[in-house]
Formats: structure tokens, sequence, C-alpha cells
């Protein structure tokens, strides 16, 4: 393996392990021998007892997989925080303040009830190095036996401490009534977000309407939440409201609305917080986005002299970067917006309330706030495929993709990967003529399903 070569994994995608609840990987002996896997692997680091936080998002399968993974993790000899329903930025954050060694969070993030996933978090908060995801992987194959009565972990319920996170957020808000004088639409996307969310916005004065907060187990992210924001945008316009916040199901993304019904993505909203951090001297370094944040972003941050650097999808890679440049500013155009002044992983609540301090402060629209950002006409495509790595292989695609690369020139950029997480390859298509990049996209969309 070459020193830039990552190691290859069997069961960790994008954003951890993820797949349809009773399937192959998201089973219950799979969870419970992935407790045992992760807890080996953990206790072998520290050479001690470790203790673990264990939260998740609302979806019904959560508690299956959350009392395996206990089972798991208790056998190998670890402690286990129960922390229940909480964000996923909770999880991160109490990792790193309190005396717990790592964290595991249950969440398909986006994705709608029937799938579920695990996302895994070192001591600083950071979701874990692929070093450590092969490990885990490896202790898989291994058969494990349960430790001796006397070795065996302990398990507390820690639901109470979601409050310290909390208490984090309202310190950001500097004043009770800092957004007395603005009017929030808000879609928890009936996901973990549901509770915390409402009650920190309400102890800044703001006036809240709110959507998606009454979970039942199965309609997380179900035609709400960032993925969905058209009821949203609709609330907004008859509400008269100031802006939109649409979360997504575990908490680390959010969109934004305007008040004129339009959506603010992850682009626009780093401009935005890198915009002001331009503007009182308090920008360090520049701003990583991924090959599909828009050519917009870069040309906006690059008139305001910030540099700009693109990473592979995924946050865990534009946080790598970060770490790598020694910058604080990060997103992807879904919405992780990654802040490492104020947080360690991406954090939806703590990026809305960046964005609620800019428009206060400055007594400007989010449509004013975001102004400078010119987005350049990109088509997304997503074609479902039984087997993503097929249209790597079709020399009918490469040479097509190479054609139209040298159609657009630089009026333009191609960018084709298979999705982290789903059945799907993304055909990504940027240029200054939306028609032109909407027919690229289309024929390009079209060989990859037939090499599929």
């Amino acid at each position: 393996m070459s020193m830039n070569e990552k190691p290859a994994k069997r069961f960790f995608g994008t954003d951890g392990i993820r797949g349809k609840v009773g399937g192959v990987v998201m089973n219950g002996q799979f969870a419970l021998d992935l407790g045992c896997a992760i807890g080996k692997v953990f206790s072998a680091q520290e050479n001690r007892k470790v203790k673990v936080i264990l939260g998740k998002d609302t979806r019904i399968s959560g508690y299956l997989f959350e009392s395996a993974l206990q089972a798991g993790l208790l056998s190998t000899g670890v402690d286990v925080w129960v922390l229940g329903t909480a964000p996923t930025p909770t999880v991160s954050y109490l990792v790193r303040n309190t005396e717990s060694d790592f964290g595991i969070v249950i969440s398909a993030s986006h994705n709608l009830f029937f799938d579920n996933g695990i996302k895994i978090f070192d001591s600083e908060g950071h979701k874990v190095l692929d070093e450590i995801q092969v490990l885990i992987e490896s202790e898989l194959d291994v058969r494990h036996v349960t430790e001796d009565s006397r070795k065996l972990g302990k398990l507390k319920r820690i639901e109470s401490q979601v409050r310290e996170y909390e208490d984090y957020c309202e310190r950001l808000i500097k004043g009770s009534e800092i957004f007395s004088n603005i009017n929030i639409a808000m879609d928890c996307a009936n996901g973990a977000t549901y509770k915390i969310a409402p009650r920190i916005l309400e102890k800044s004065g703001a006036s809240l309407v709110t959507l998606g907060t009454e979970p039942n187990g199965f309609n997380i992210n179900e035609n709400c939440g960032s993925t969905d924001t058209s009821v949203l945008q609709k609330t907004v316009v008859k509400k008269k409201a100031d802006i939109g916040i649409a979360f997504d199901g575990d908490g680390d993304r959010l969109m934004l609305v305007d008040h004129q019904g339009e959506i603010v993505d992850g682009d626009q909203i780093i401009f935005a917080l890198a915009a002001g951090k331009k503007k009182y001297g308090i920008m360090e370094g520049g701003v990583v986005g991924t090959h599909m944040s828009n050519f917009g972003l870069q040309l906006g941050l690059s008139n305001m002299g910030i540099p700009f650097e693109r990473a592979e999808v995924g946050d865990r890679n534009v946080m790598q970067k970060l770490l790598e440049r020694r910058w604080v500013l990060g997103a992807e155009t879904s919405g992780h917006i990654l802040n490492l002044d104020i947080s360690h992983t991406g954090d939806a609540i703590v990026a809305a309330l960046q964005v609620l301090e800019l428009m206060s402060i400055e007594d400007l629209s989010l449509k004013e706030i975001v102004s400078g950002f010119e987005k350049f006409p990109q088509v997304l495509i997503n074609v479902p495929v039984d087997d993503s790595s097929l249209w790597m292989k079709n020399t009918d695609l490469g040479e097509a993709i190479d054609d139209y690369q040298v159609q657009l020139g630089e009026r333009g950029r191609i960018y084709i990967r298979a999705s982290g997480t789903e059945p799907l390859v993304r055909v990504m298509v940027e240029g200054d003529d939306q028609e032109e990049v909407k027919n690229i996209a289309d024929d390009l969309g079209r060989i990859v399903k037939n090499s599929s």
C-alpha cells in the first residue's frame, strides 16, 4: 500500500456504517458483533477499561441496535453511558468534554426510517480515522469471548447530560433576547433535534413556528427536514418568517430558507460565515469545500481574498483537510457545516445560531448576507445502480466526460462519484449555461445507467 492509499474497508462508507434494517449489515447480530469489535479495539488502544457515550436518533430500529451494541460493548468490559435520543453533535461534544473515551451514534442521518447506521467518534469528538475503521472490521473476523464477570462493563443512563450541550449552545448566544427581532420557521425532521432545538431558540427570544417535532419512529425525514424543504418553504412565506431552518434526522446538517421561500444551501451558508469572519477580522486561513461545492463559492471567496480548497465528498474528508491546513471553516453543499472554533463535527444547531447572529448583528436578511454569492448553474442527477463500481470501467463514459469537459473548458466542470451511503451514482455538471449543463448531465446519466 502506498503512503497516500487508503486502507480497504468492507462495511464503513462515507459516513460510518449504513444500510437497510434487517439487511446484511444493519441487523441485530451484526450490531452485537460490531459492539464487541469496537470494544476490543478501543480497550486495546487505551490498555485499560474505557467508557463510551451511546446516542441515537428517533427511528424505531434505534432501540434494537442500542441494545445489541450495548451487549457487545459490555461483554468486552466497556462501560456504556446511554444518552438516548440526542443530535449527533451532542455526542461529539460530550465525548470531548467528559471523561469518556469515544462515542457512538445510531443514525442513518437523512435517510428514511427503514435504514439505520452507526457512526463512531474518537476522544476529541472527531469521526474516527480510516485506520481505526479497518481495525474494527478486522476484529469482526475474530470469535469473541465474553470477559470474566469481574471485568464486564457497567451501564449508566445519562439522558440529563443533553443539557450540557444545550447550555453550551446557549452560551454561544450573546444575550437572552438577541433574536427577538427574527421570526423563525424550523423543521426538525421528526428527528433527534425535535426537543433541544426549539428549547434553545425559544430562550433566545425568537418568534418560532415548528414543524417535524412529532416523531413516531417511522416519520423521520419523511416529507420534511433538510432533504425535503417544500413544506418549510411554504410555511416561511405563509407565516412571513424571516428565515426557515431545516435539520436532518440526526442534526448534523441543515438547509436554510430565505424570507422569499428560496433555499440557502451549505455552500451559501459557509460563504456567509466566512464573509462575517472576514469582516470582523477573525478569519483564520481559508475554507474547505468538496468536489460538489458550487464554483460560485470558490469565486465569491476569492473575491474576498479567502483561499479555497476541495476535498473528497464526506464531512470526514473536509475535516481532515481542515486539520491538515489548520483552517477552521468547511462545508458540504448538502449542509454539513464545520467550524472548528466552536465544534468538532458537523453541527446544524450551532451553524444555525451563527447565521442568526449575523442577521441580528448586521440587521440584514438572510438573502442579503449571502448576496455576494453568485451560484453557477449546477445539475446533479442521482442514478440508481445495482453495482456502483461498473461505471468506472465504461470507456464510453470516459470518452464522453473528456469530450464534454473540452466543450465546457474553464466555464464549467464535471464530477461523477458513487454514493457512499446509497446504491446511487451521482453525476454533477456545472457551467454558466443552464440548458447546456442539463443536457450534458442527462447524457452522462444515461451512459452511467446503461453501464450498470
